[in-house]
């Protein structure tokens, strides 16, 4: 999207839109139905109960056990990506209401270094699962990533085992666990937590898939189809459950709620 300070330009359709418009319908273009990125922060107002989320883990960050460098250290991606987005990791998690039905939400950030999955973001998705089975309440997690965090080396492939484990237990127990992909999810994320829920909810036009197009073209050296990856081809090869629009993934999320308590 660009804007100036009255209309914002819709990416996709390139039609302008009145900005008090397009935030209220949450940053979607009401032409097109393109769904822009936003932070776990607006995600939280947008699914939540007023005042309702509790957040925990909140000072739990990564650090550079591997002394990690390539254009620049680890420590100094971290800091930056922490002074850009004002989070400490690429998700927030605690305990929240939705719709009045209390549950254990997760929320991940692509902004912080592309929403890698390093060994915080298991361990918070470790401890909110601990969470849902010591007050037997939903699981729900939002996925926005592009995969491992490489600066972590192998800590970061084995939170893809920490998580499913852990969310494992939370269904052993015949606990809801619901999960919602939005733009975009790939790699490790896409390949462990994101794709184990009951069930399945997914954003429109969101690319959703273990490795992009533009690899997958480069590795086997022939064109792909062009919604090859996106939420909706995912949902006729029967990878999503649905596909919801952003406005509506608050009522969804409840009703399927009411649905899994019978």
């Amino acid at each position: 999207m660009t804007s100036n300070k009255k209309k914002i330009k819709c990416r996709s359709c390139n039609k302008d839109i009145e900005r008090e418009v397009y935030l209220l319908n949450h940053q979607v273009c009401p032409y097109c139905n393109d769904h822009s990125s936003i932070s776990c922060r607006e995600r939280v107002q947008i699914v939540t109960d007023e005042n309702s989320f509790i957040e925990q883990d909140s000072n739990l960050s990564s650090i550079d056990l591997l002394k990690f460098y390539d254009l620049k250290s680890y420590s100094d991606r971290l800091k930056e990506a922490r002074l850009k987005t004002s989070l400490n990791s690429a998700i927030i998690t605690g305990e929240a209401k939705i719709d009045g039905h209390k549950t254990a939400l997760g929320i991940m950030d692509f902004s912080f270094m592309g929403g890698s999955m390093g060994s915080v973001v298991g361990e918070k998705i470790k401890n909110l699962s601990d969470l849902s089975i010591e007050k037997n309440i939903p699981l729900i997690l939002f996925s926005s990533s592009g995969g491992a965090r490489m600066q972590e080396g192998i800590v970061s492939l084995m939170q893809m085992a920490k998580t499913v484990s852990s969310i494992r237990r939370v269904m052993e127990r015949k606990i809801p666990y619901i999960s919602v992909i939005t733009h975009p999810t790939t790699g490790g994320v896409s390949a462990s937590f994101s794709t184990i829920a009951d069930i399945i909810i997914a954003e429109p036009g969101v690319l959703f898939c273990f490795a992009g197009p533009r690899v997958v073209e480069q590795t086997i050296k022939e064109g792909m189809p062009e919604d090859f990856g996106l939420s909706e081809r995912n949902l006729k090869n029967g990878q999503v459950d649905m596909i919801i629009n952003r406005g509506e993934i608050k009522k969804t999320l409840a009703r399927l709620i009411r649905l899994f308590k019978g």
